[in-house]
C-alpha cells in the first residue's frame, strides 16, 4: 500500500465512531454493522421494516429505527461521526438531508468498508457475475485453513448464516461492486475479475464506460500485487493482457487458460447435484470438488484456488475447504419439496446468469421439467435486455415472467414483463405473463407436477414466492409437505 492510500484510508477510519447506516438492513450494510460492532464502535441505523437480519443486528448492539426521519440521528448519546448511505439512497431521503444540516460527513458503502480493510492484505472478487459466489468460496477455503479472515460479502454464508465477519487473520476478504464505480476506493492485493459484460448501464450510460471503470479498478491493485481473471471470458482475457502489457503479474483460469501459473480447466463432471473440475496447475492434475451445480460455479471455485493460494493458504486445505462449502443464500438455493416437486431460488438477474442457472439446473432436475418464474430487475436493464432475457428463459420447460421490480428506478412506459415474454422462443403456451405477485404462487404450483423443479429467479421481492409455492403444493397433495 502507498503512504498516499495509507493516509486516505486512516483518515476516514478515524471517522467510524459513532456510525449511523440509512437502509442497515441490507445486504451491504448489514455486514458493515456486523464489523463495526464487533470492534467495538457505537453502530446506529433505519430501515424500512424490521426482519431477521435487523433483529440481529439490535441483539449485537446497534440502535435500528424503522422508518426515514431526521431524528433518527439521534439514537447515540452524540451525533454520529459519520453517515453511510448507498446509491439506493435518494438525496432527498431525511436521513440524509439532516445530516449534511448537521455537517456530519457522508460516505458511500465502499469508502466505509474501504476504512475498515486498512492494516490488512486485502483481497477483491469483482466481475459482472459470480463476485459473490467466488467470494464465499474464497471465504470458506480460507476458514477452513484457520485463517480467520475478515470478510464482506453481499450474500449469506449457508455454514454461518451471515454475510461478513471481523477476523483476526490479518486478511481482508470483500466482494467488489462496480454497479456505481465505487469499488475504485479499494486497493487490493489480490483482486479477482470473473468477467466483464455490459450492465448496470443506468450509472454507466455506455458498455465502453463500464469496461473502463474495471481497467481503473486493476489500475487500484497494489504494487507487487496479482490479478486472476477468468481466460473464457472475453472481457475480462482483453483486461489480463492489458493488465500484463503493463507489468502486473497475472494469473489465469479456465478451459484456454495455460500459461506459467495458470489454472487450466480440462474436464468438468456433474455429480448428484455437485461437480468435480478437473484442473493442471503447477504440472499436477488436481480435483476441485464443488458442492453446487453447474460448470460456471466450478470456474468460481478455481478462481478462489487460486486467490486463497496467492493469500499462502496450503493447496490441500484449500481444496478440502472448497469441497466443503456449502453455498450461499439465494445462489441456487433449496427452499423445500413438497407433492413431490423441488423449488429452488436464485438470484440471477443478467441474461448471462439466467442461462448459466438454468444450464446448471437441467441435471439436477432428472426426467422432470423444469419451470422457472423469472422476475426482471429495473426497468432500465429489462428495455436494455429484453431479447436476451427472452433467449435464456427459454432454456426452460415452463415460464412464468413477472413485472419489472424497479427497486431505485421510476417506472418507463411500455417497459414491461411482458417486453421479455413476448419474445420468449418456442410454444407460446409454455409462457405466461403474470403481473401479480399475489397471484404467482398459485399459477405456479397447478403448473408443477412430481418430478419438476421450480426455481423462482430475480433480485427482486421474487424471492418471497418459495414458501408459497411449496404452501401451495403442499395444500394440492394434503400433506405437510417438506418445505423448508
Amino acid at each position: 500500500m502507498t503512504e498516499a492510500q495509507t493516509a486516505e484510508r486512516s483518515g476516514t477510519d478515524d471517522l467510524l465512531s459513532r456510525v449511523h447506516l440509512v437502509g442497515i438492513g441490507g445486504a451491504g450494510m448489514s455486514g458493515i454493522a456486523r464489523i463495526l460492532l464487533a470492534r467495538d464502535r457505537q453502530v446506529s441505523g433505519s430501515d424500512a421494516r424490521d426482519s431477521r437480519t435487523v433483529l440481529a443486528l439490535r441483539a449485537q448492539g446497534a440502535h435500528v429505527a424503522l422508518g426515514h426521519r431526521g431524528e433518527n440521528l439521534d439514537q447515540l448519546d452524540q451525533d454520529p461521526t459519520a453517515i453511510v448511505v448507498s446509491t439506493a439512497i435518494r438525496p432527498d431521503n431525511p436521513e440524509l438531508v439532516e445530516a449534511q444540516r448537521r455537517g456530519v460527513a457522508v460516505l458511500r458503502r465502499a469508502e466505509a468498508l474501504a476504512a475498515l480493510m486498512a492494516e490488512h492484505r486485502v483481497a477483491c472478487v469483482a466481475g459482472t457475475h459470480g463476485k459473490t459466489s467466488t467470494t464465499s468460496m474464497l471465504t470458506v477455503a480460507l476458514q477452513h485453513c484457520r485463517l480467520d479472515p475478515s470478510f464482506a460479502i453481499g450474500g449469506d454464508l449457508n455454514e454461518s448464516g451471515a454475510n461478513a465477519h471481523h477476523g483476526e487473520g490479518g486478511v481482508f476478504v470483500a466482494e467488489a461492486d462496480e454497479s456505481d464505480g465505487s469499488f475504485l476506493v479499494f486497493a487490493p492485493s489480490v483482486a479477482v475479475v470473473t468477467n466483464v459484460e455490459p450492465d448496470h448501464l443506468d450509472h454507466h450510460g455506455t458498455p465502453e464506460a463500464y469496461t473502463e471503470v474495471f481497467d481503473e479498478f486493476v489500475r487500484r491493485i497494489e504494487p507487487g500485487g496479482v490479478l486472476i481473471v477468468n481466460a473464457d471470458d472475453p472481457g475480462s482475457a482483453r483486461l489480463a493482457g492489458q493488465a500484463a502489457a503493463g507489468g502486473l503479474r497475472v494469473r489465469r483460469y479456465g478451459h484456454t487458460a495455460g500459461g506459467p501459473g495458470d489454472a487450466r480447466i480440462v474436464d468438468y463432471r456433474p455429480e448428484h447435484g455437485a461437480g468435480v473440475a478437473v484442473v493442471e496447475l503447477d504440472g499436477q492434475r488436481i480435483d476441485v470438488q464443488v458442492s453446487v451445480p453447474g460448470e460456471h460455479m466450478a470456474g468460481n471455485a478455481v478462481a478462489a484456488l487460486l486467490a486463497g493460494l496467492e493469500l499462502g493458504a496450503p493447496l490441500d486445505e484449500l481444496l478440502d475447504g472448497l469441497a466443503a462449502f456449502g453455498g450461499v443464500r439465494r445462489r441456487f438455493e433449496f427452499k423445500g419439496q413438497a407433492g413431490g416437486v423441488l423449488v429452488y431460488d436464485d438470484y440471477a438477474h443478467h441474461p448471462t446468469e439466467v442461462d448459466a442457472q438454468l444450464r446448471a439446473a437441467r441435471p439436477v432436475v432428472g426426467d422432470g421439467r423444469l419451470i422457472v418464474v423469472f422476475q426482471p430487475h429495473l426497468f432500465s436493464r429489462t428495455a436494455a435486455f429484453a431479447a436476451e432475457f427472452a433467449t435464456a428463459l427459454g432454456l426452460a420447460d415452463e415460464i412464468v415472467v413477472l413485472d419489472v421490480y424497479g427497486a431505485r428506478e421510476d417506472p418507463q412506459p411500455g417497459v414491461t414483463g411482458a417486453l421479455i415474454a413476448d419474445q420468449i422462443p418456442g410454444s407460446a403456451d409454455r409462457v405466461r405473463f403474470e403481473p401479480s405477485l399475489t397471484d404467482a404462487a398459485p399459477l405456479v404450483a397447478g403448473l408443477a407436477a412430481p418430478g419438476d423443479l421450480v426455481l423462482t429467479m430475480g433480485a427482486g421481492d421474487v424471492t418471497m414466492l418459495g414458501p408459497e409455492i411449496l404452501g401451495e403444493l403442499e395444500r394440492a397433495a394434503g400433506t405437510g409437505g417438506a418445505a423448508e
